[in-house]
């Protein structure tokens, strides 16, 4: 199985087998991600080359020529709504049926959509048979089935933008998947899915998220501030070249300016040549403002969910810019819950490298092949979505 991780800051093409119910990272390339911008691609020539990059070093490793698998997606484009389909099933002798739960979940996605937007994920939040909540329908007996879901969308030109970078390296995405989603498959417990969580993955150019309640996924919404946010502050403050920022904020780089020394000083090449002293503790506060910002937009999309205050497992941090430091006790401060940085565990092979949060939703891919089965696969109004696919496919690279 195979997953492509294509982030704002990297490229990670990920190659796994499953074996005796353990999954084996048997492949791995990355690549320095390039013409992206907040998780949307803004250069398909320059996107398409970090791709191929990565792809190359994972076959290399895993000696497999790679064809085809599952593709992340991010962006300010992905947006999602909650809907319900019902249908009749009194006649069914034995009770509910798997044809049945998908003929709702078919009725489900039967919502208004603008022409340029396409469904990418639907996901079940609760069935209930005659008005009565149940949390496995199938061989349960009623007249009326209904299931109530949360719908992810995405915006069809970009994620057709998507297609022909992966497609140009000779990579078919059989399906797209939210960053948060796949980064909740890789390092979340049933245990907090069933309490309630929130999963943020904080990469370069977005924060994506995914609400967890009652075993399944409630709200998502994907954050247009990041990691590459606060290095921008870092340079605009030390009117540095975004590389000197960054480099400052791995080595430098702190939430917590009251657990700081203010005679902590540091060098640094600012535009002119001239280097200069820093304070560290002046660096964190400008690192705090930013990073509290984001999870006060959390904080706002928790409120939204209706789930404020009800979350006892907390806030579960991945992604590369979760590794910066103090930023749980930012998180707990704001958000009033426990808060943890997660890495990707329970894997076999080539995973030193991977016990990062940076490659929760690598990770995650992989798992979510690996739990095709309890996933809905949208359904085009006018076919299957692999049908659909290959035509959009066509009409994208057409000879």
């Amino acid at each position: 199985i195979f997953g492509l991780d294509i982030g704002t800051t990297k490229v990670c093409a990920l190659v796994g087998a499953v074996r005796g119910g353990q999954m084996q990272i048997i492949g791995m390339g990355t690549a320095p991600s390039r013409g992206m911008r907040k998780g949307m691609i803004i250069d398909v020539q320059e996107a398409t080359a970090a791709i191929a990059q990565a792809v190359e070093k994972a076959e290399e490793t895993s000696g497999f020529q790679l064809s085809h698998g599952l593709v992340s997606m991010a962006g300010e484009h992905i947006s999602a709504t909650n809907s319900s389909g019902v249908v009749a099933i009194g006649k069914n002798e034995n009770g509910v049926t798997k044809q049945d739960i998908e003929q709702a979940l078919d009725m489900a996605q039967n919502i208004p959509l603008p022409y340029n937007r396409q469904i990418v994920h639907i996901v079940p939040r609760r069935y209930t048979i005659d008005d009565q909540d149940v949390r496995r329908p199938i061989g349960m007996h009623g007249f009326k089935l209904e299931v109530e879901t949360h719908i992810v969308t995405g915006d069809k030109p970009s994620l057709q933008n998507l297609a022909k970078c992966t497609a140009d390296v000779g990579i078919n995405p059989e399906v797209f998947v939210l960053n948060a989603l796949a980064s909740g498959e890789a390092v979340l417990e049933p245990s907090e899915r069933e309490m309630g969580v929130i999963v943020a993955d904080i990469g370069g150019g977005t924060t994506d998220i995914a609400l967890y309640k009652d075993g399944t996924v409630w709200h998502t919404k994907v954050i247009p501030v990041g990691g590459y946010h606060i290095t921008n502050d870092i340079a605009i403050g030390l009117r540095a070249p975004y590389e000197v920022a960054e480099e400052v904020k791995i080595q430098y780089g702190d939430c917590r300016p009251d657990q700081i020394n203010p005679e902590y000083v540091f060098t640094v090449e600012p535009f002119g040549g001239e280097k200069i002293q820093v304070g560290r503790q002046d660096l964190a506060y400008v690192i705090e403002a930013r990073v509290e910002e984001l999870f006060q937009l959390v904080l706002k999309e928790i409120s939204l969910s209706g789930y404020d205050g009800m979350l006892p497992a907390g806030i579960v941090l991945t992604g590369g810019s979760a590794n910066l430091r103090g930023m749980t006790e930012v998180a707990e401060r704001v958000l009033r819950v426990p808060a943890r940085v997660a890495r990707p565990k329970n894997m076999l092979g080539l995973v030193e490298t991977l016990q990062s949060p940076a490659y929760a939703t690598s990770v995650g891919l992989l798992r979510w092949m690996q739990n095709e089965n309890n996933h809905y696969q949208p359904r085009s109004r006018h076919g299957e979505w692999s049908r659909r696919f290959n035509n959009f496919m066509k009409a994208l690279l057409p000879g």
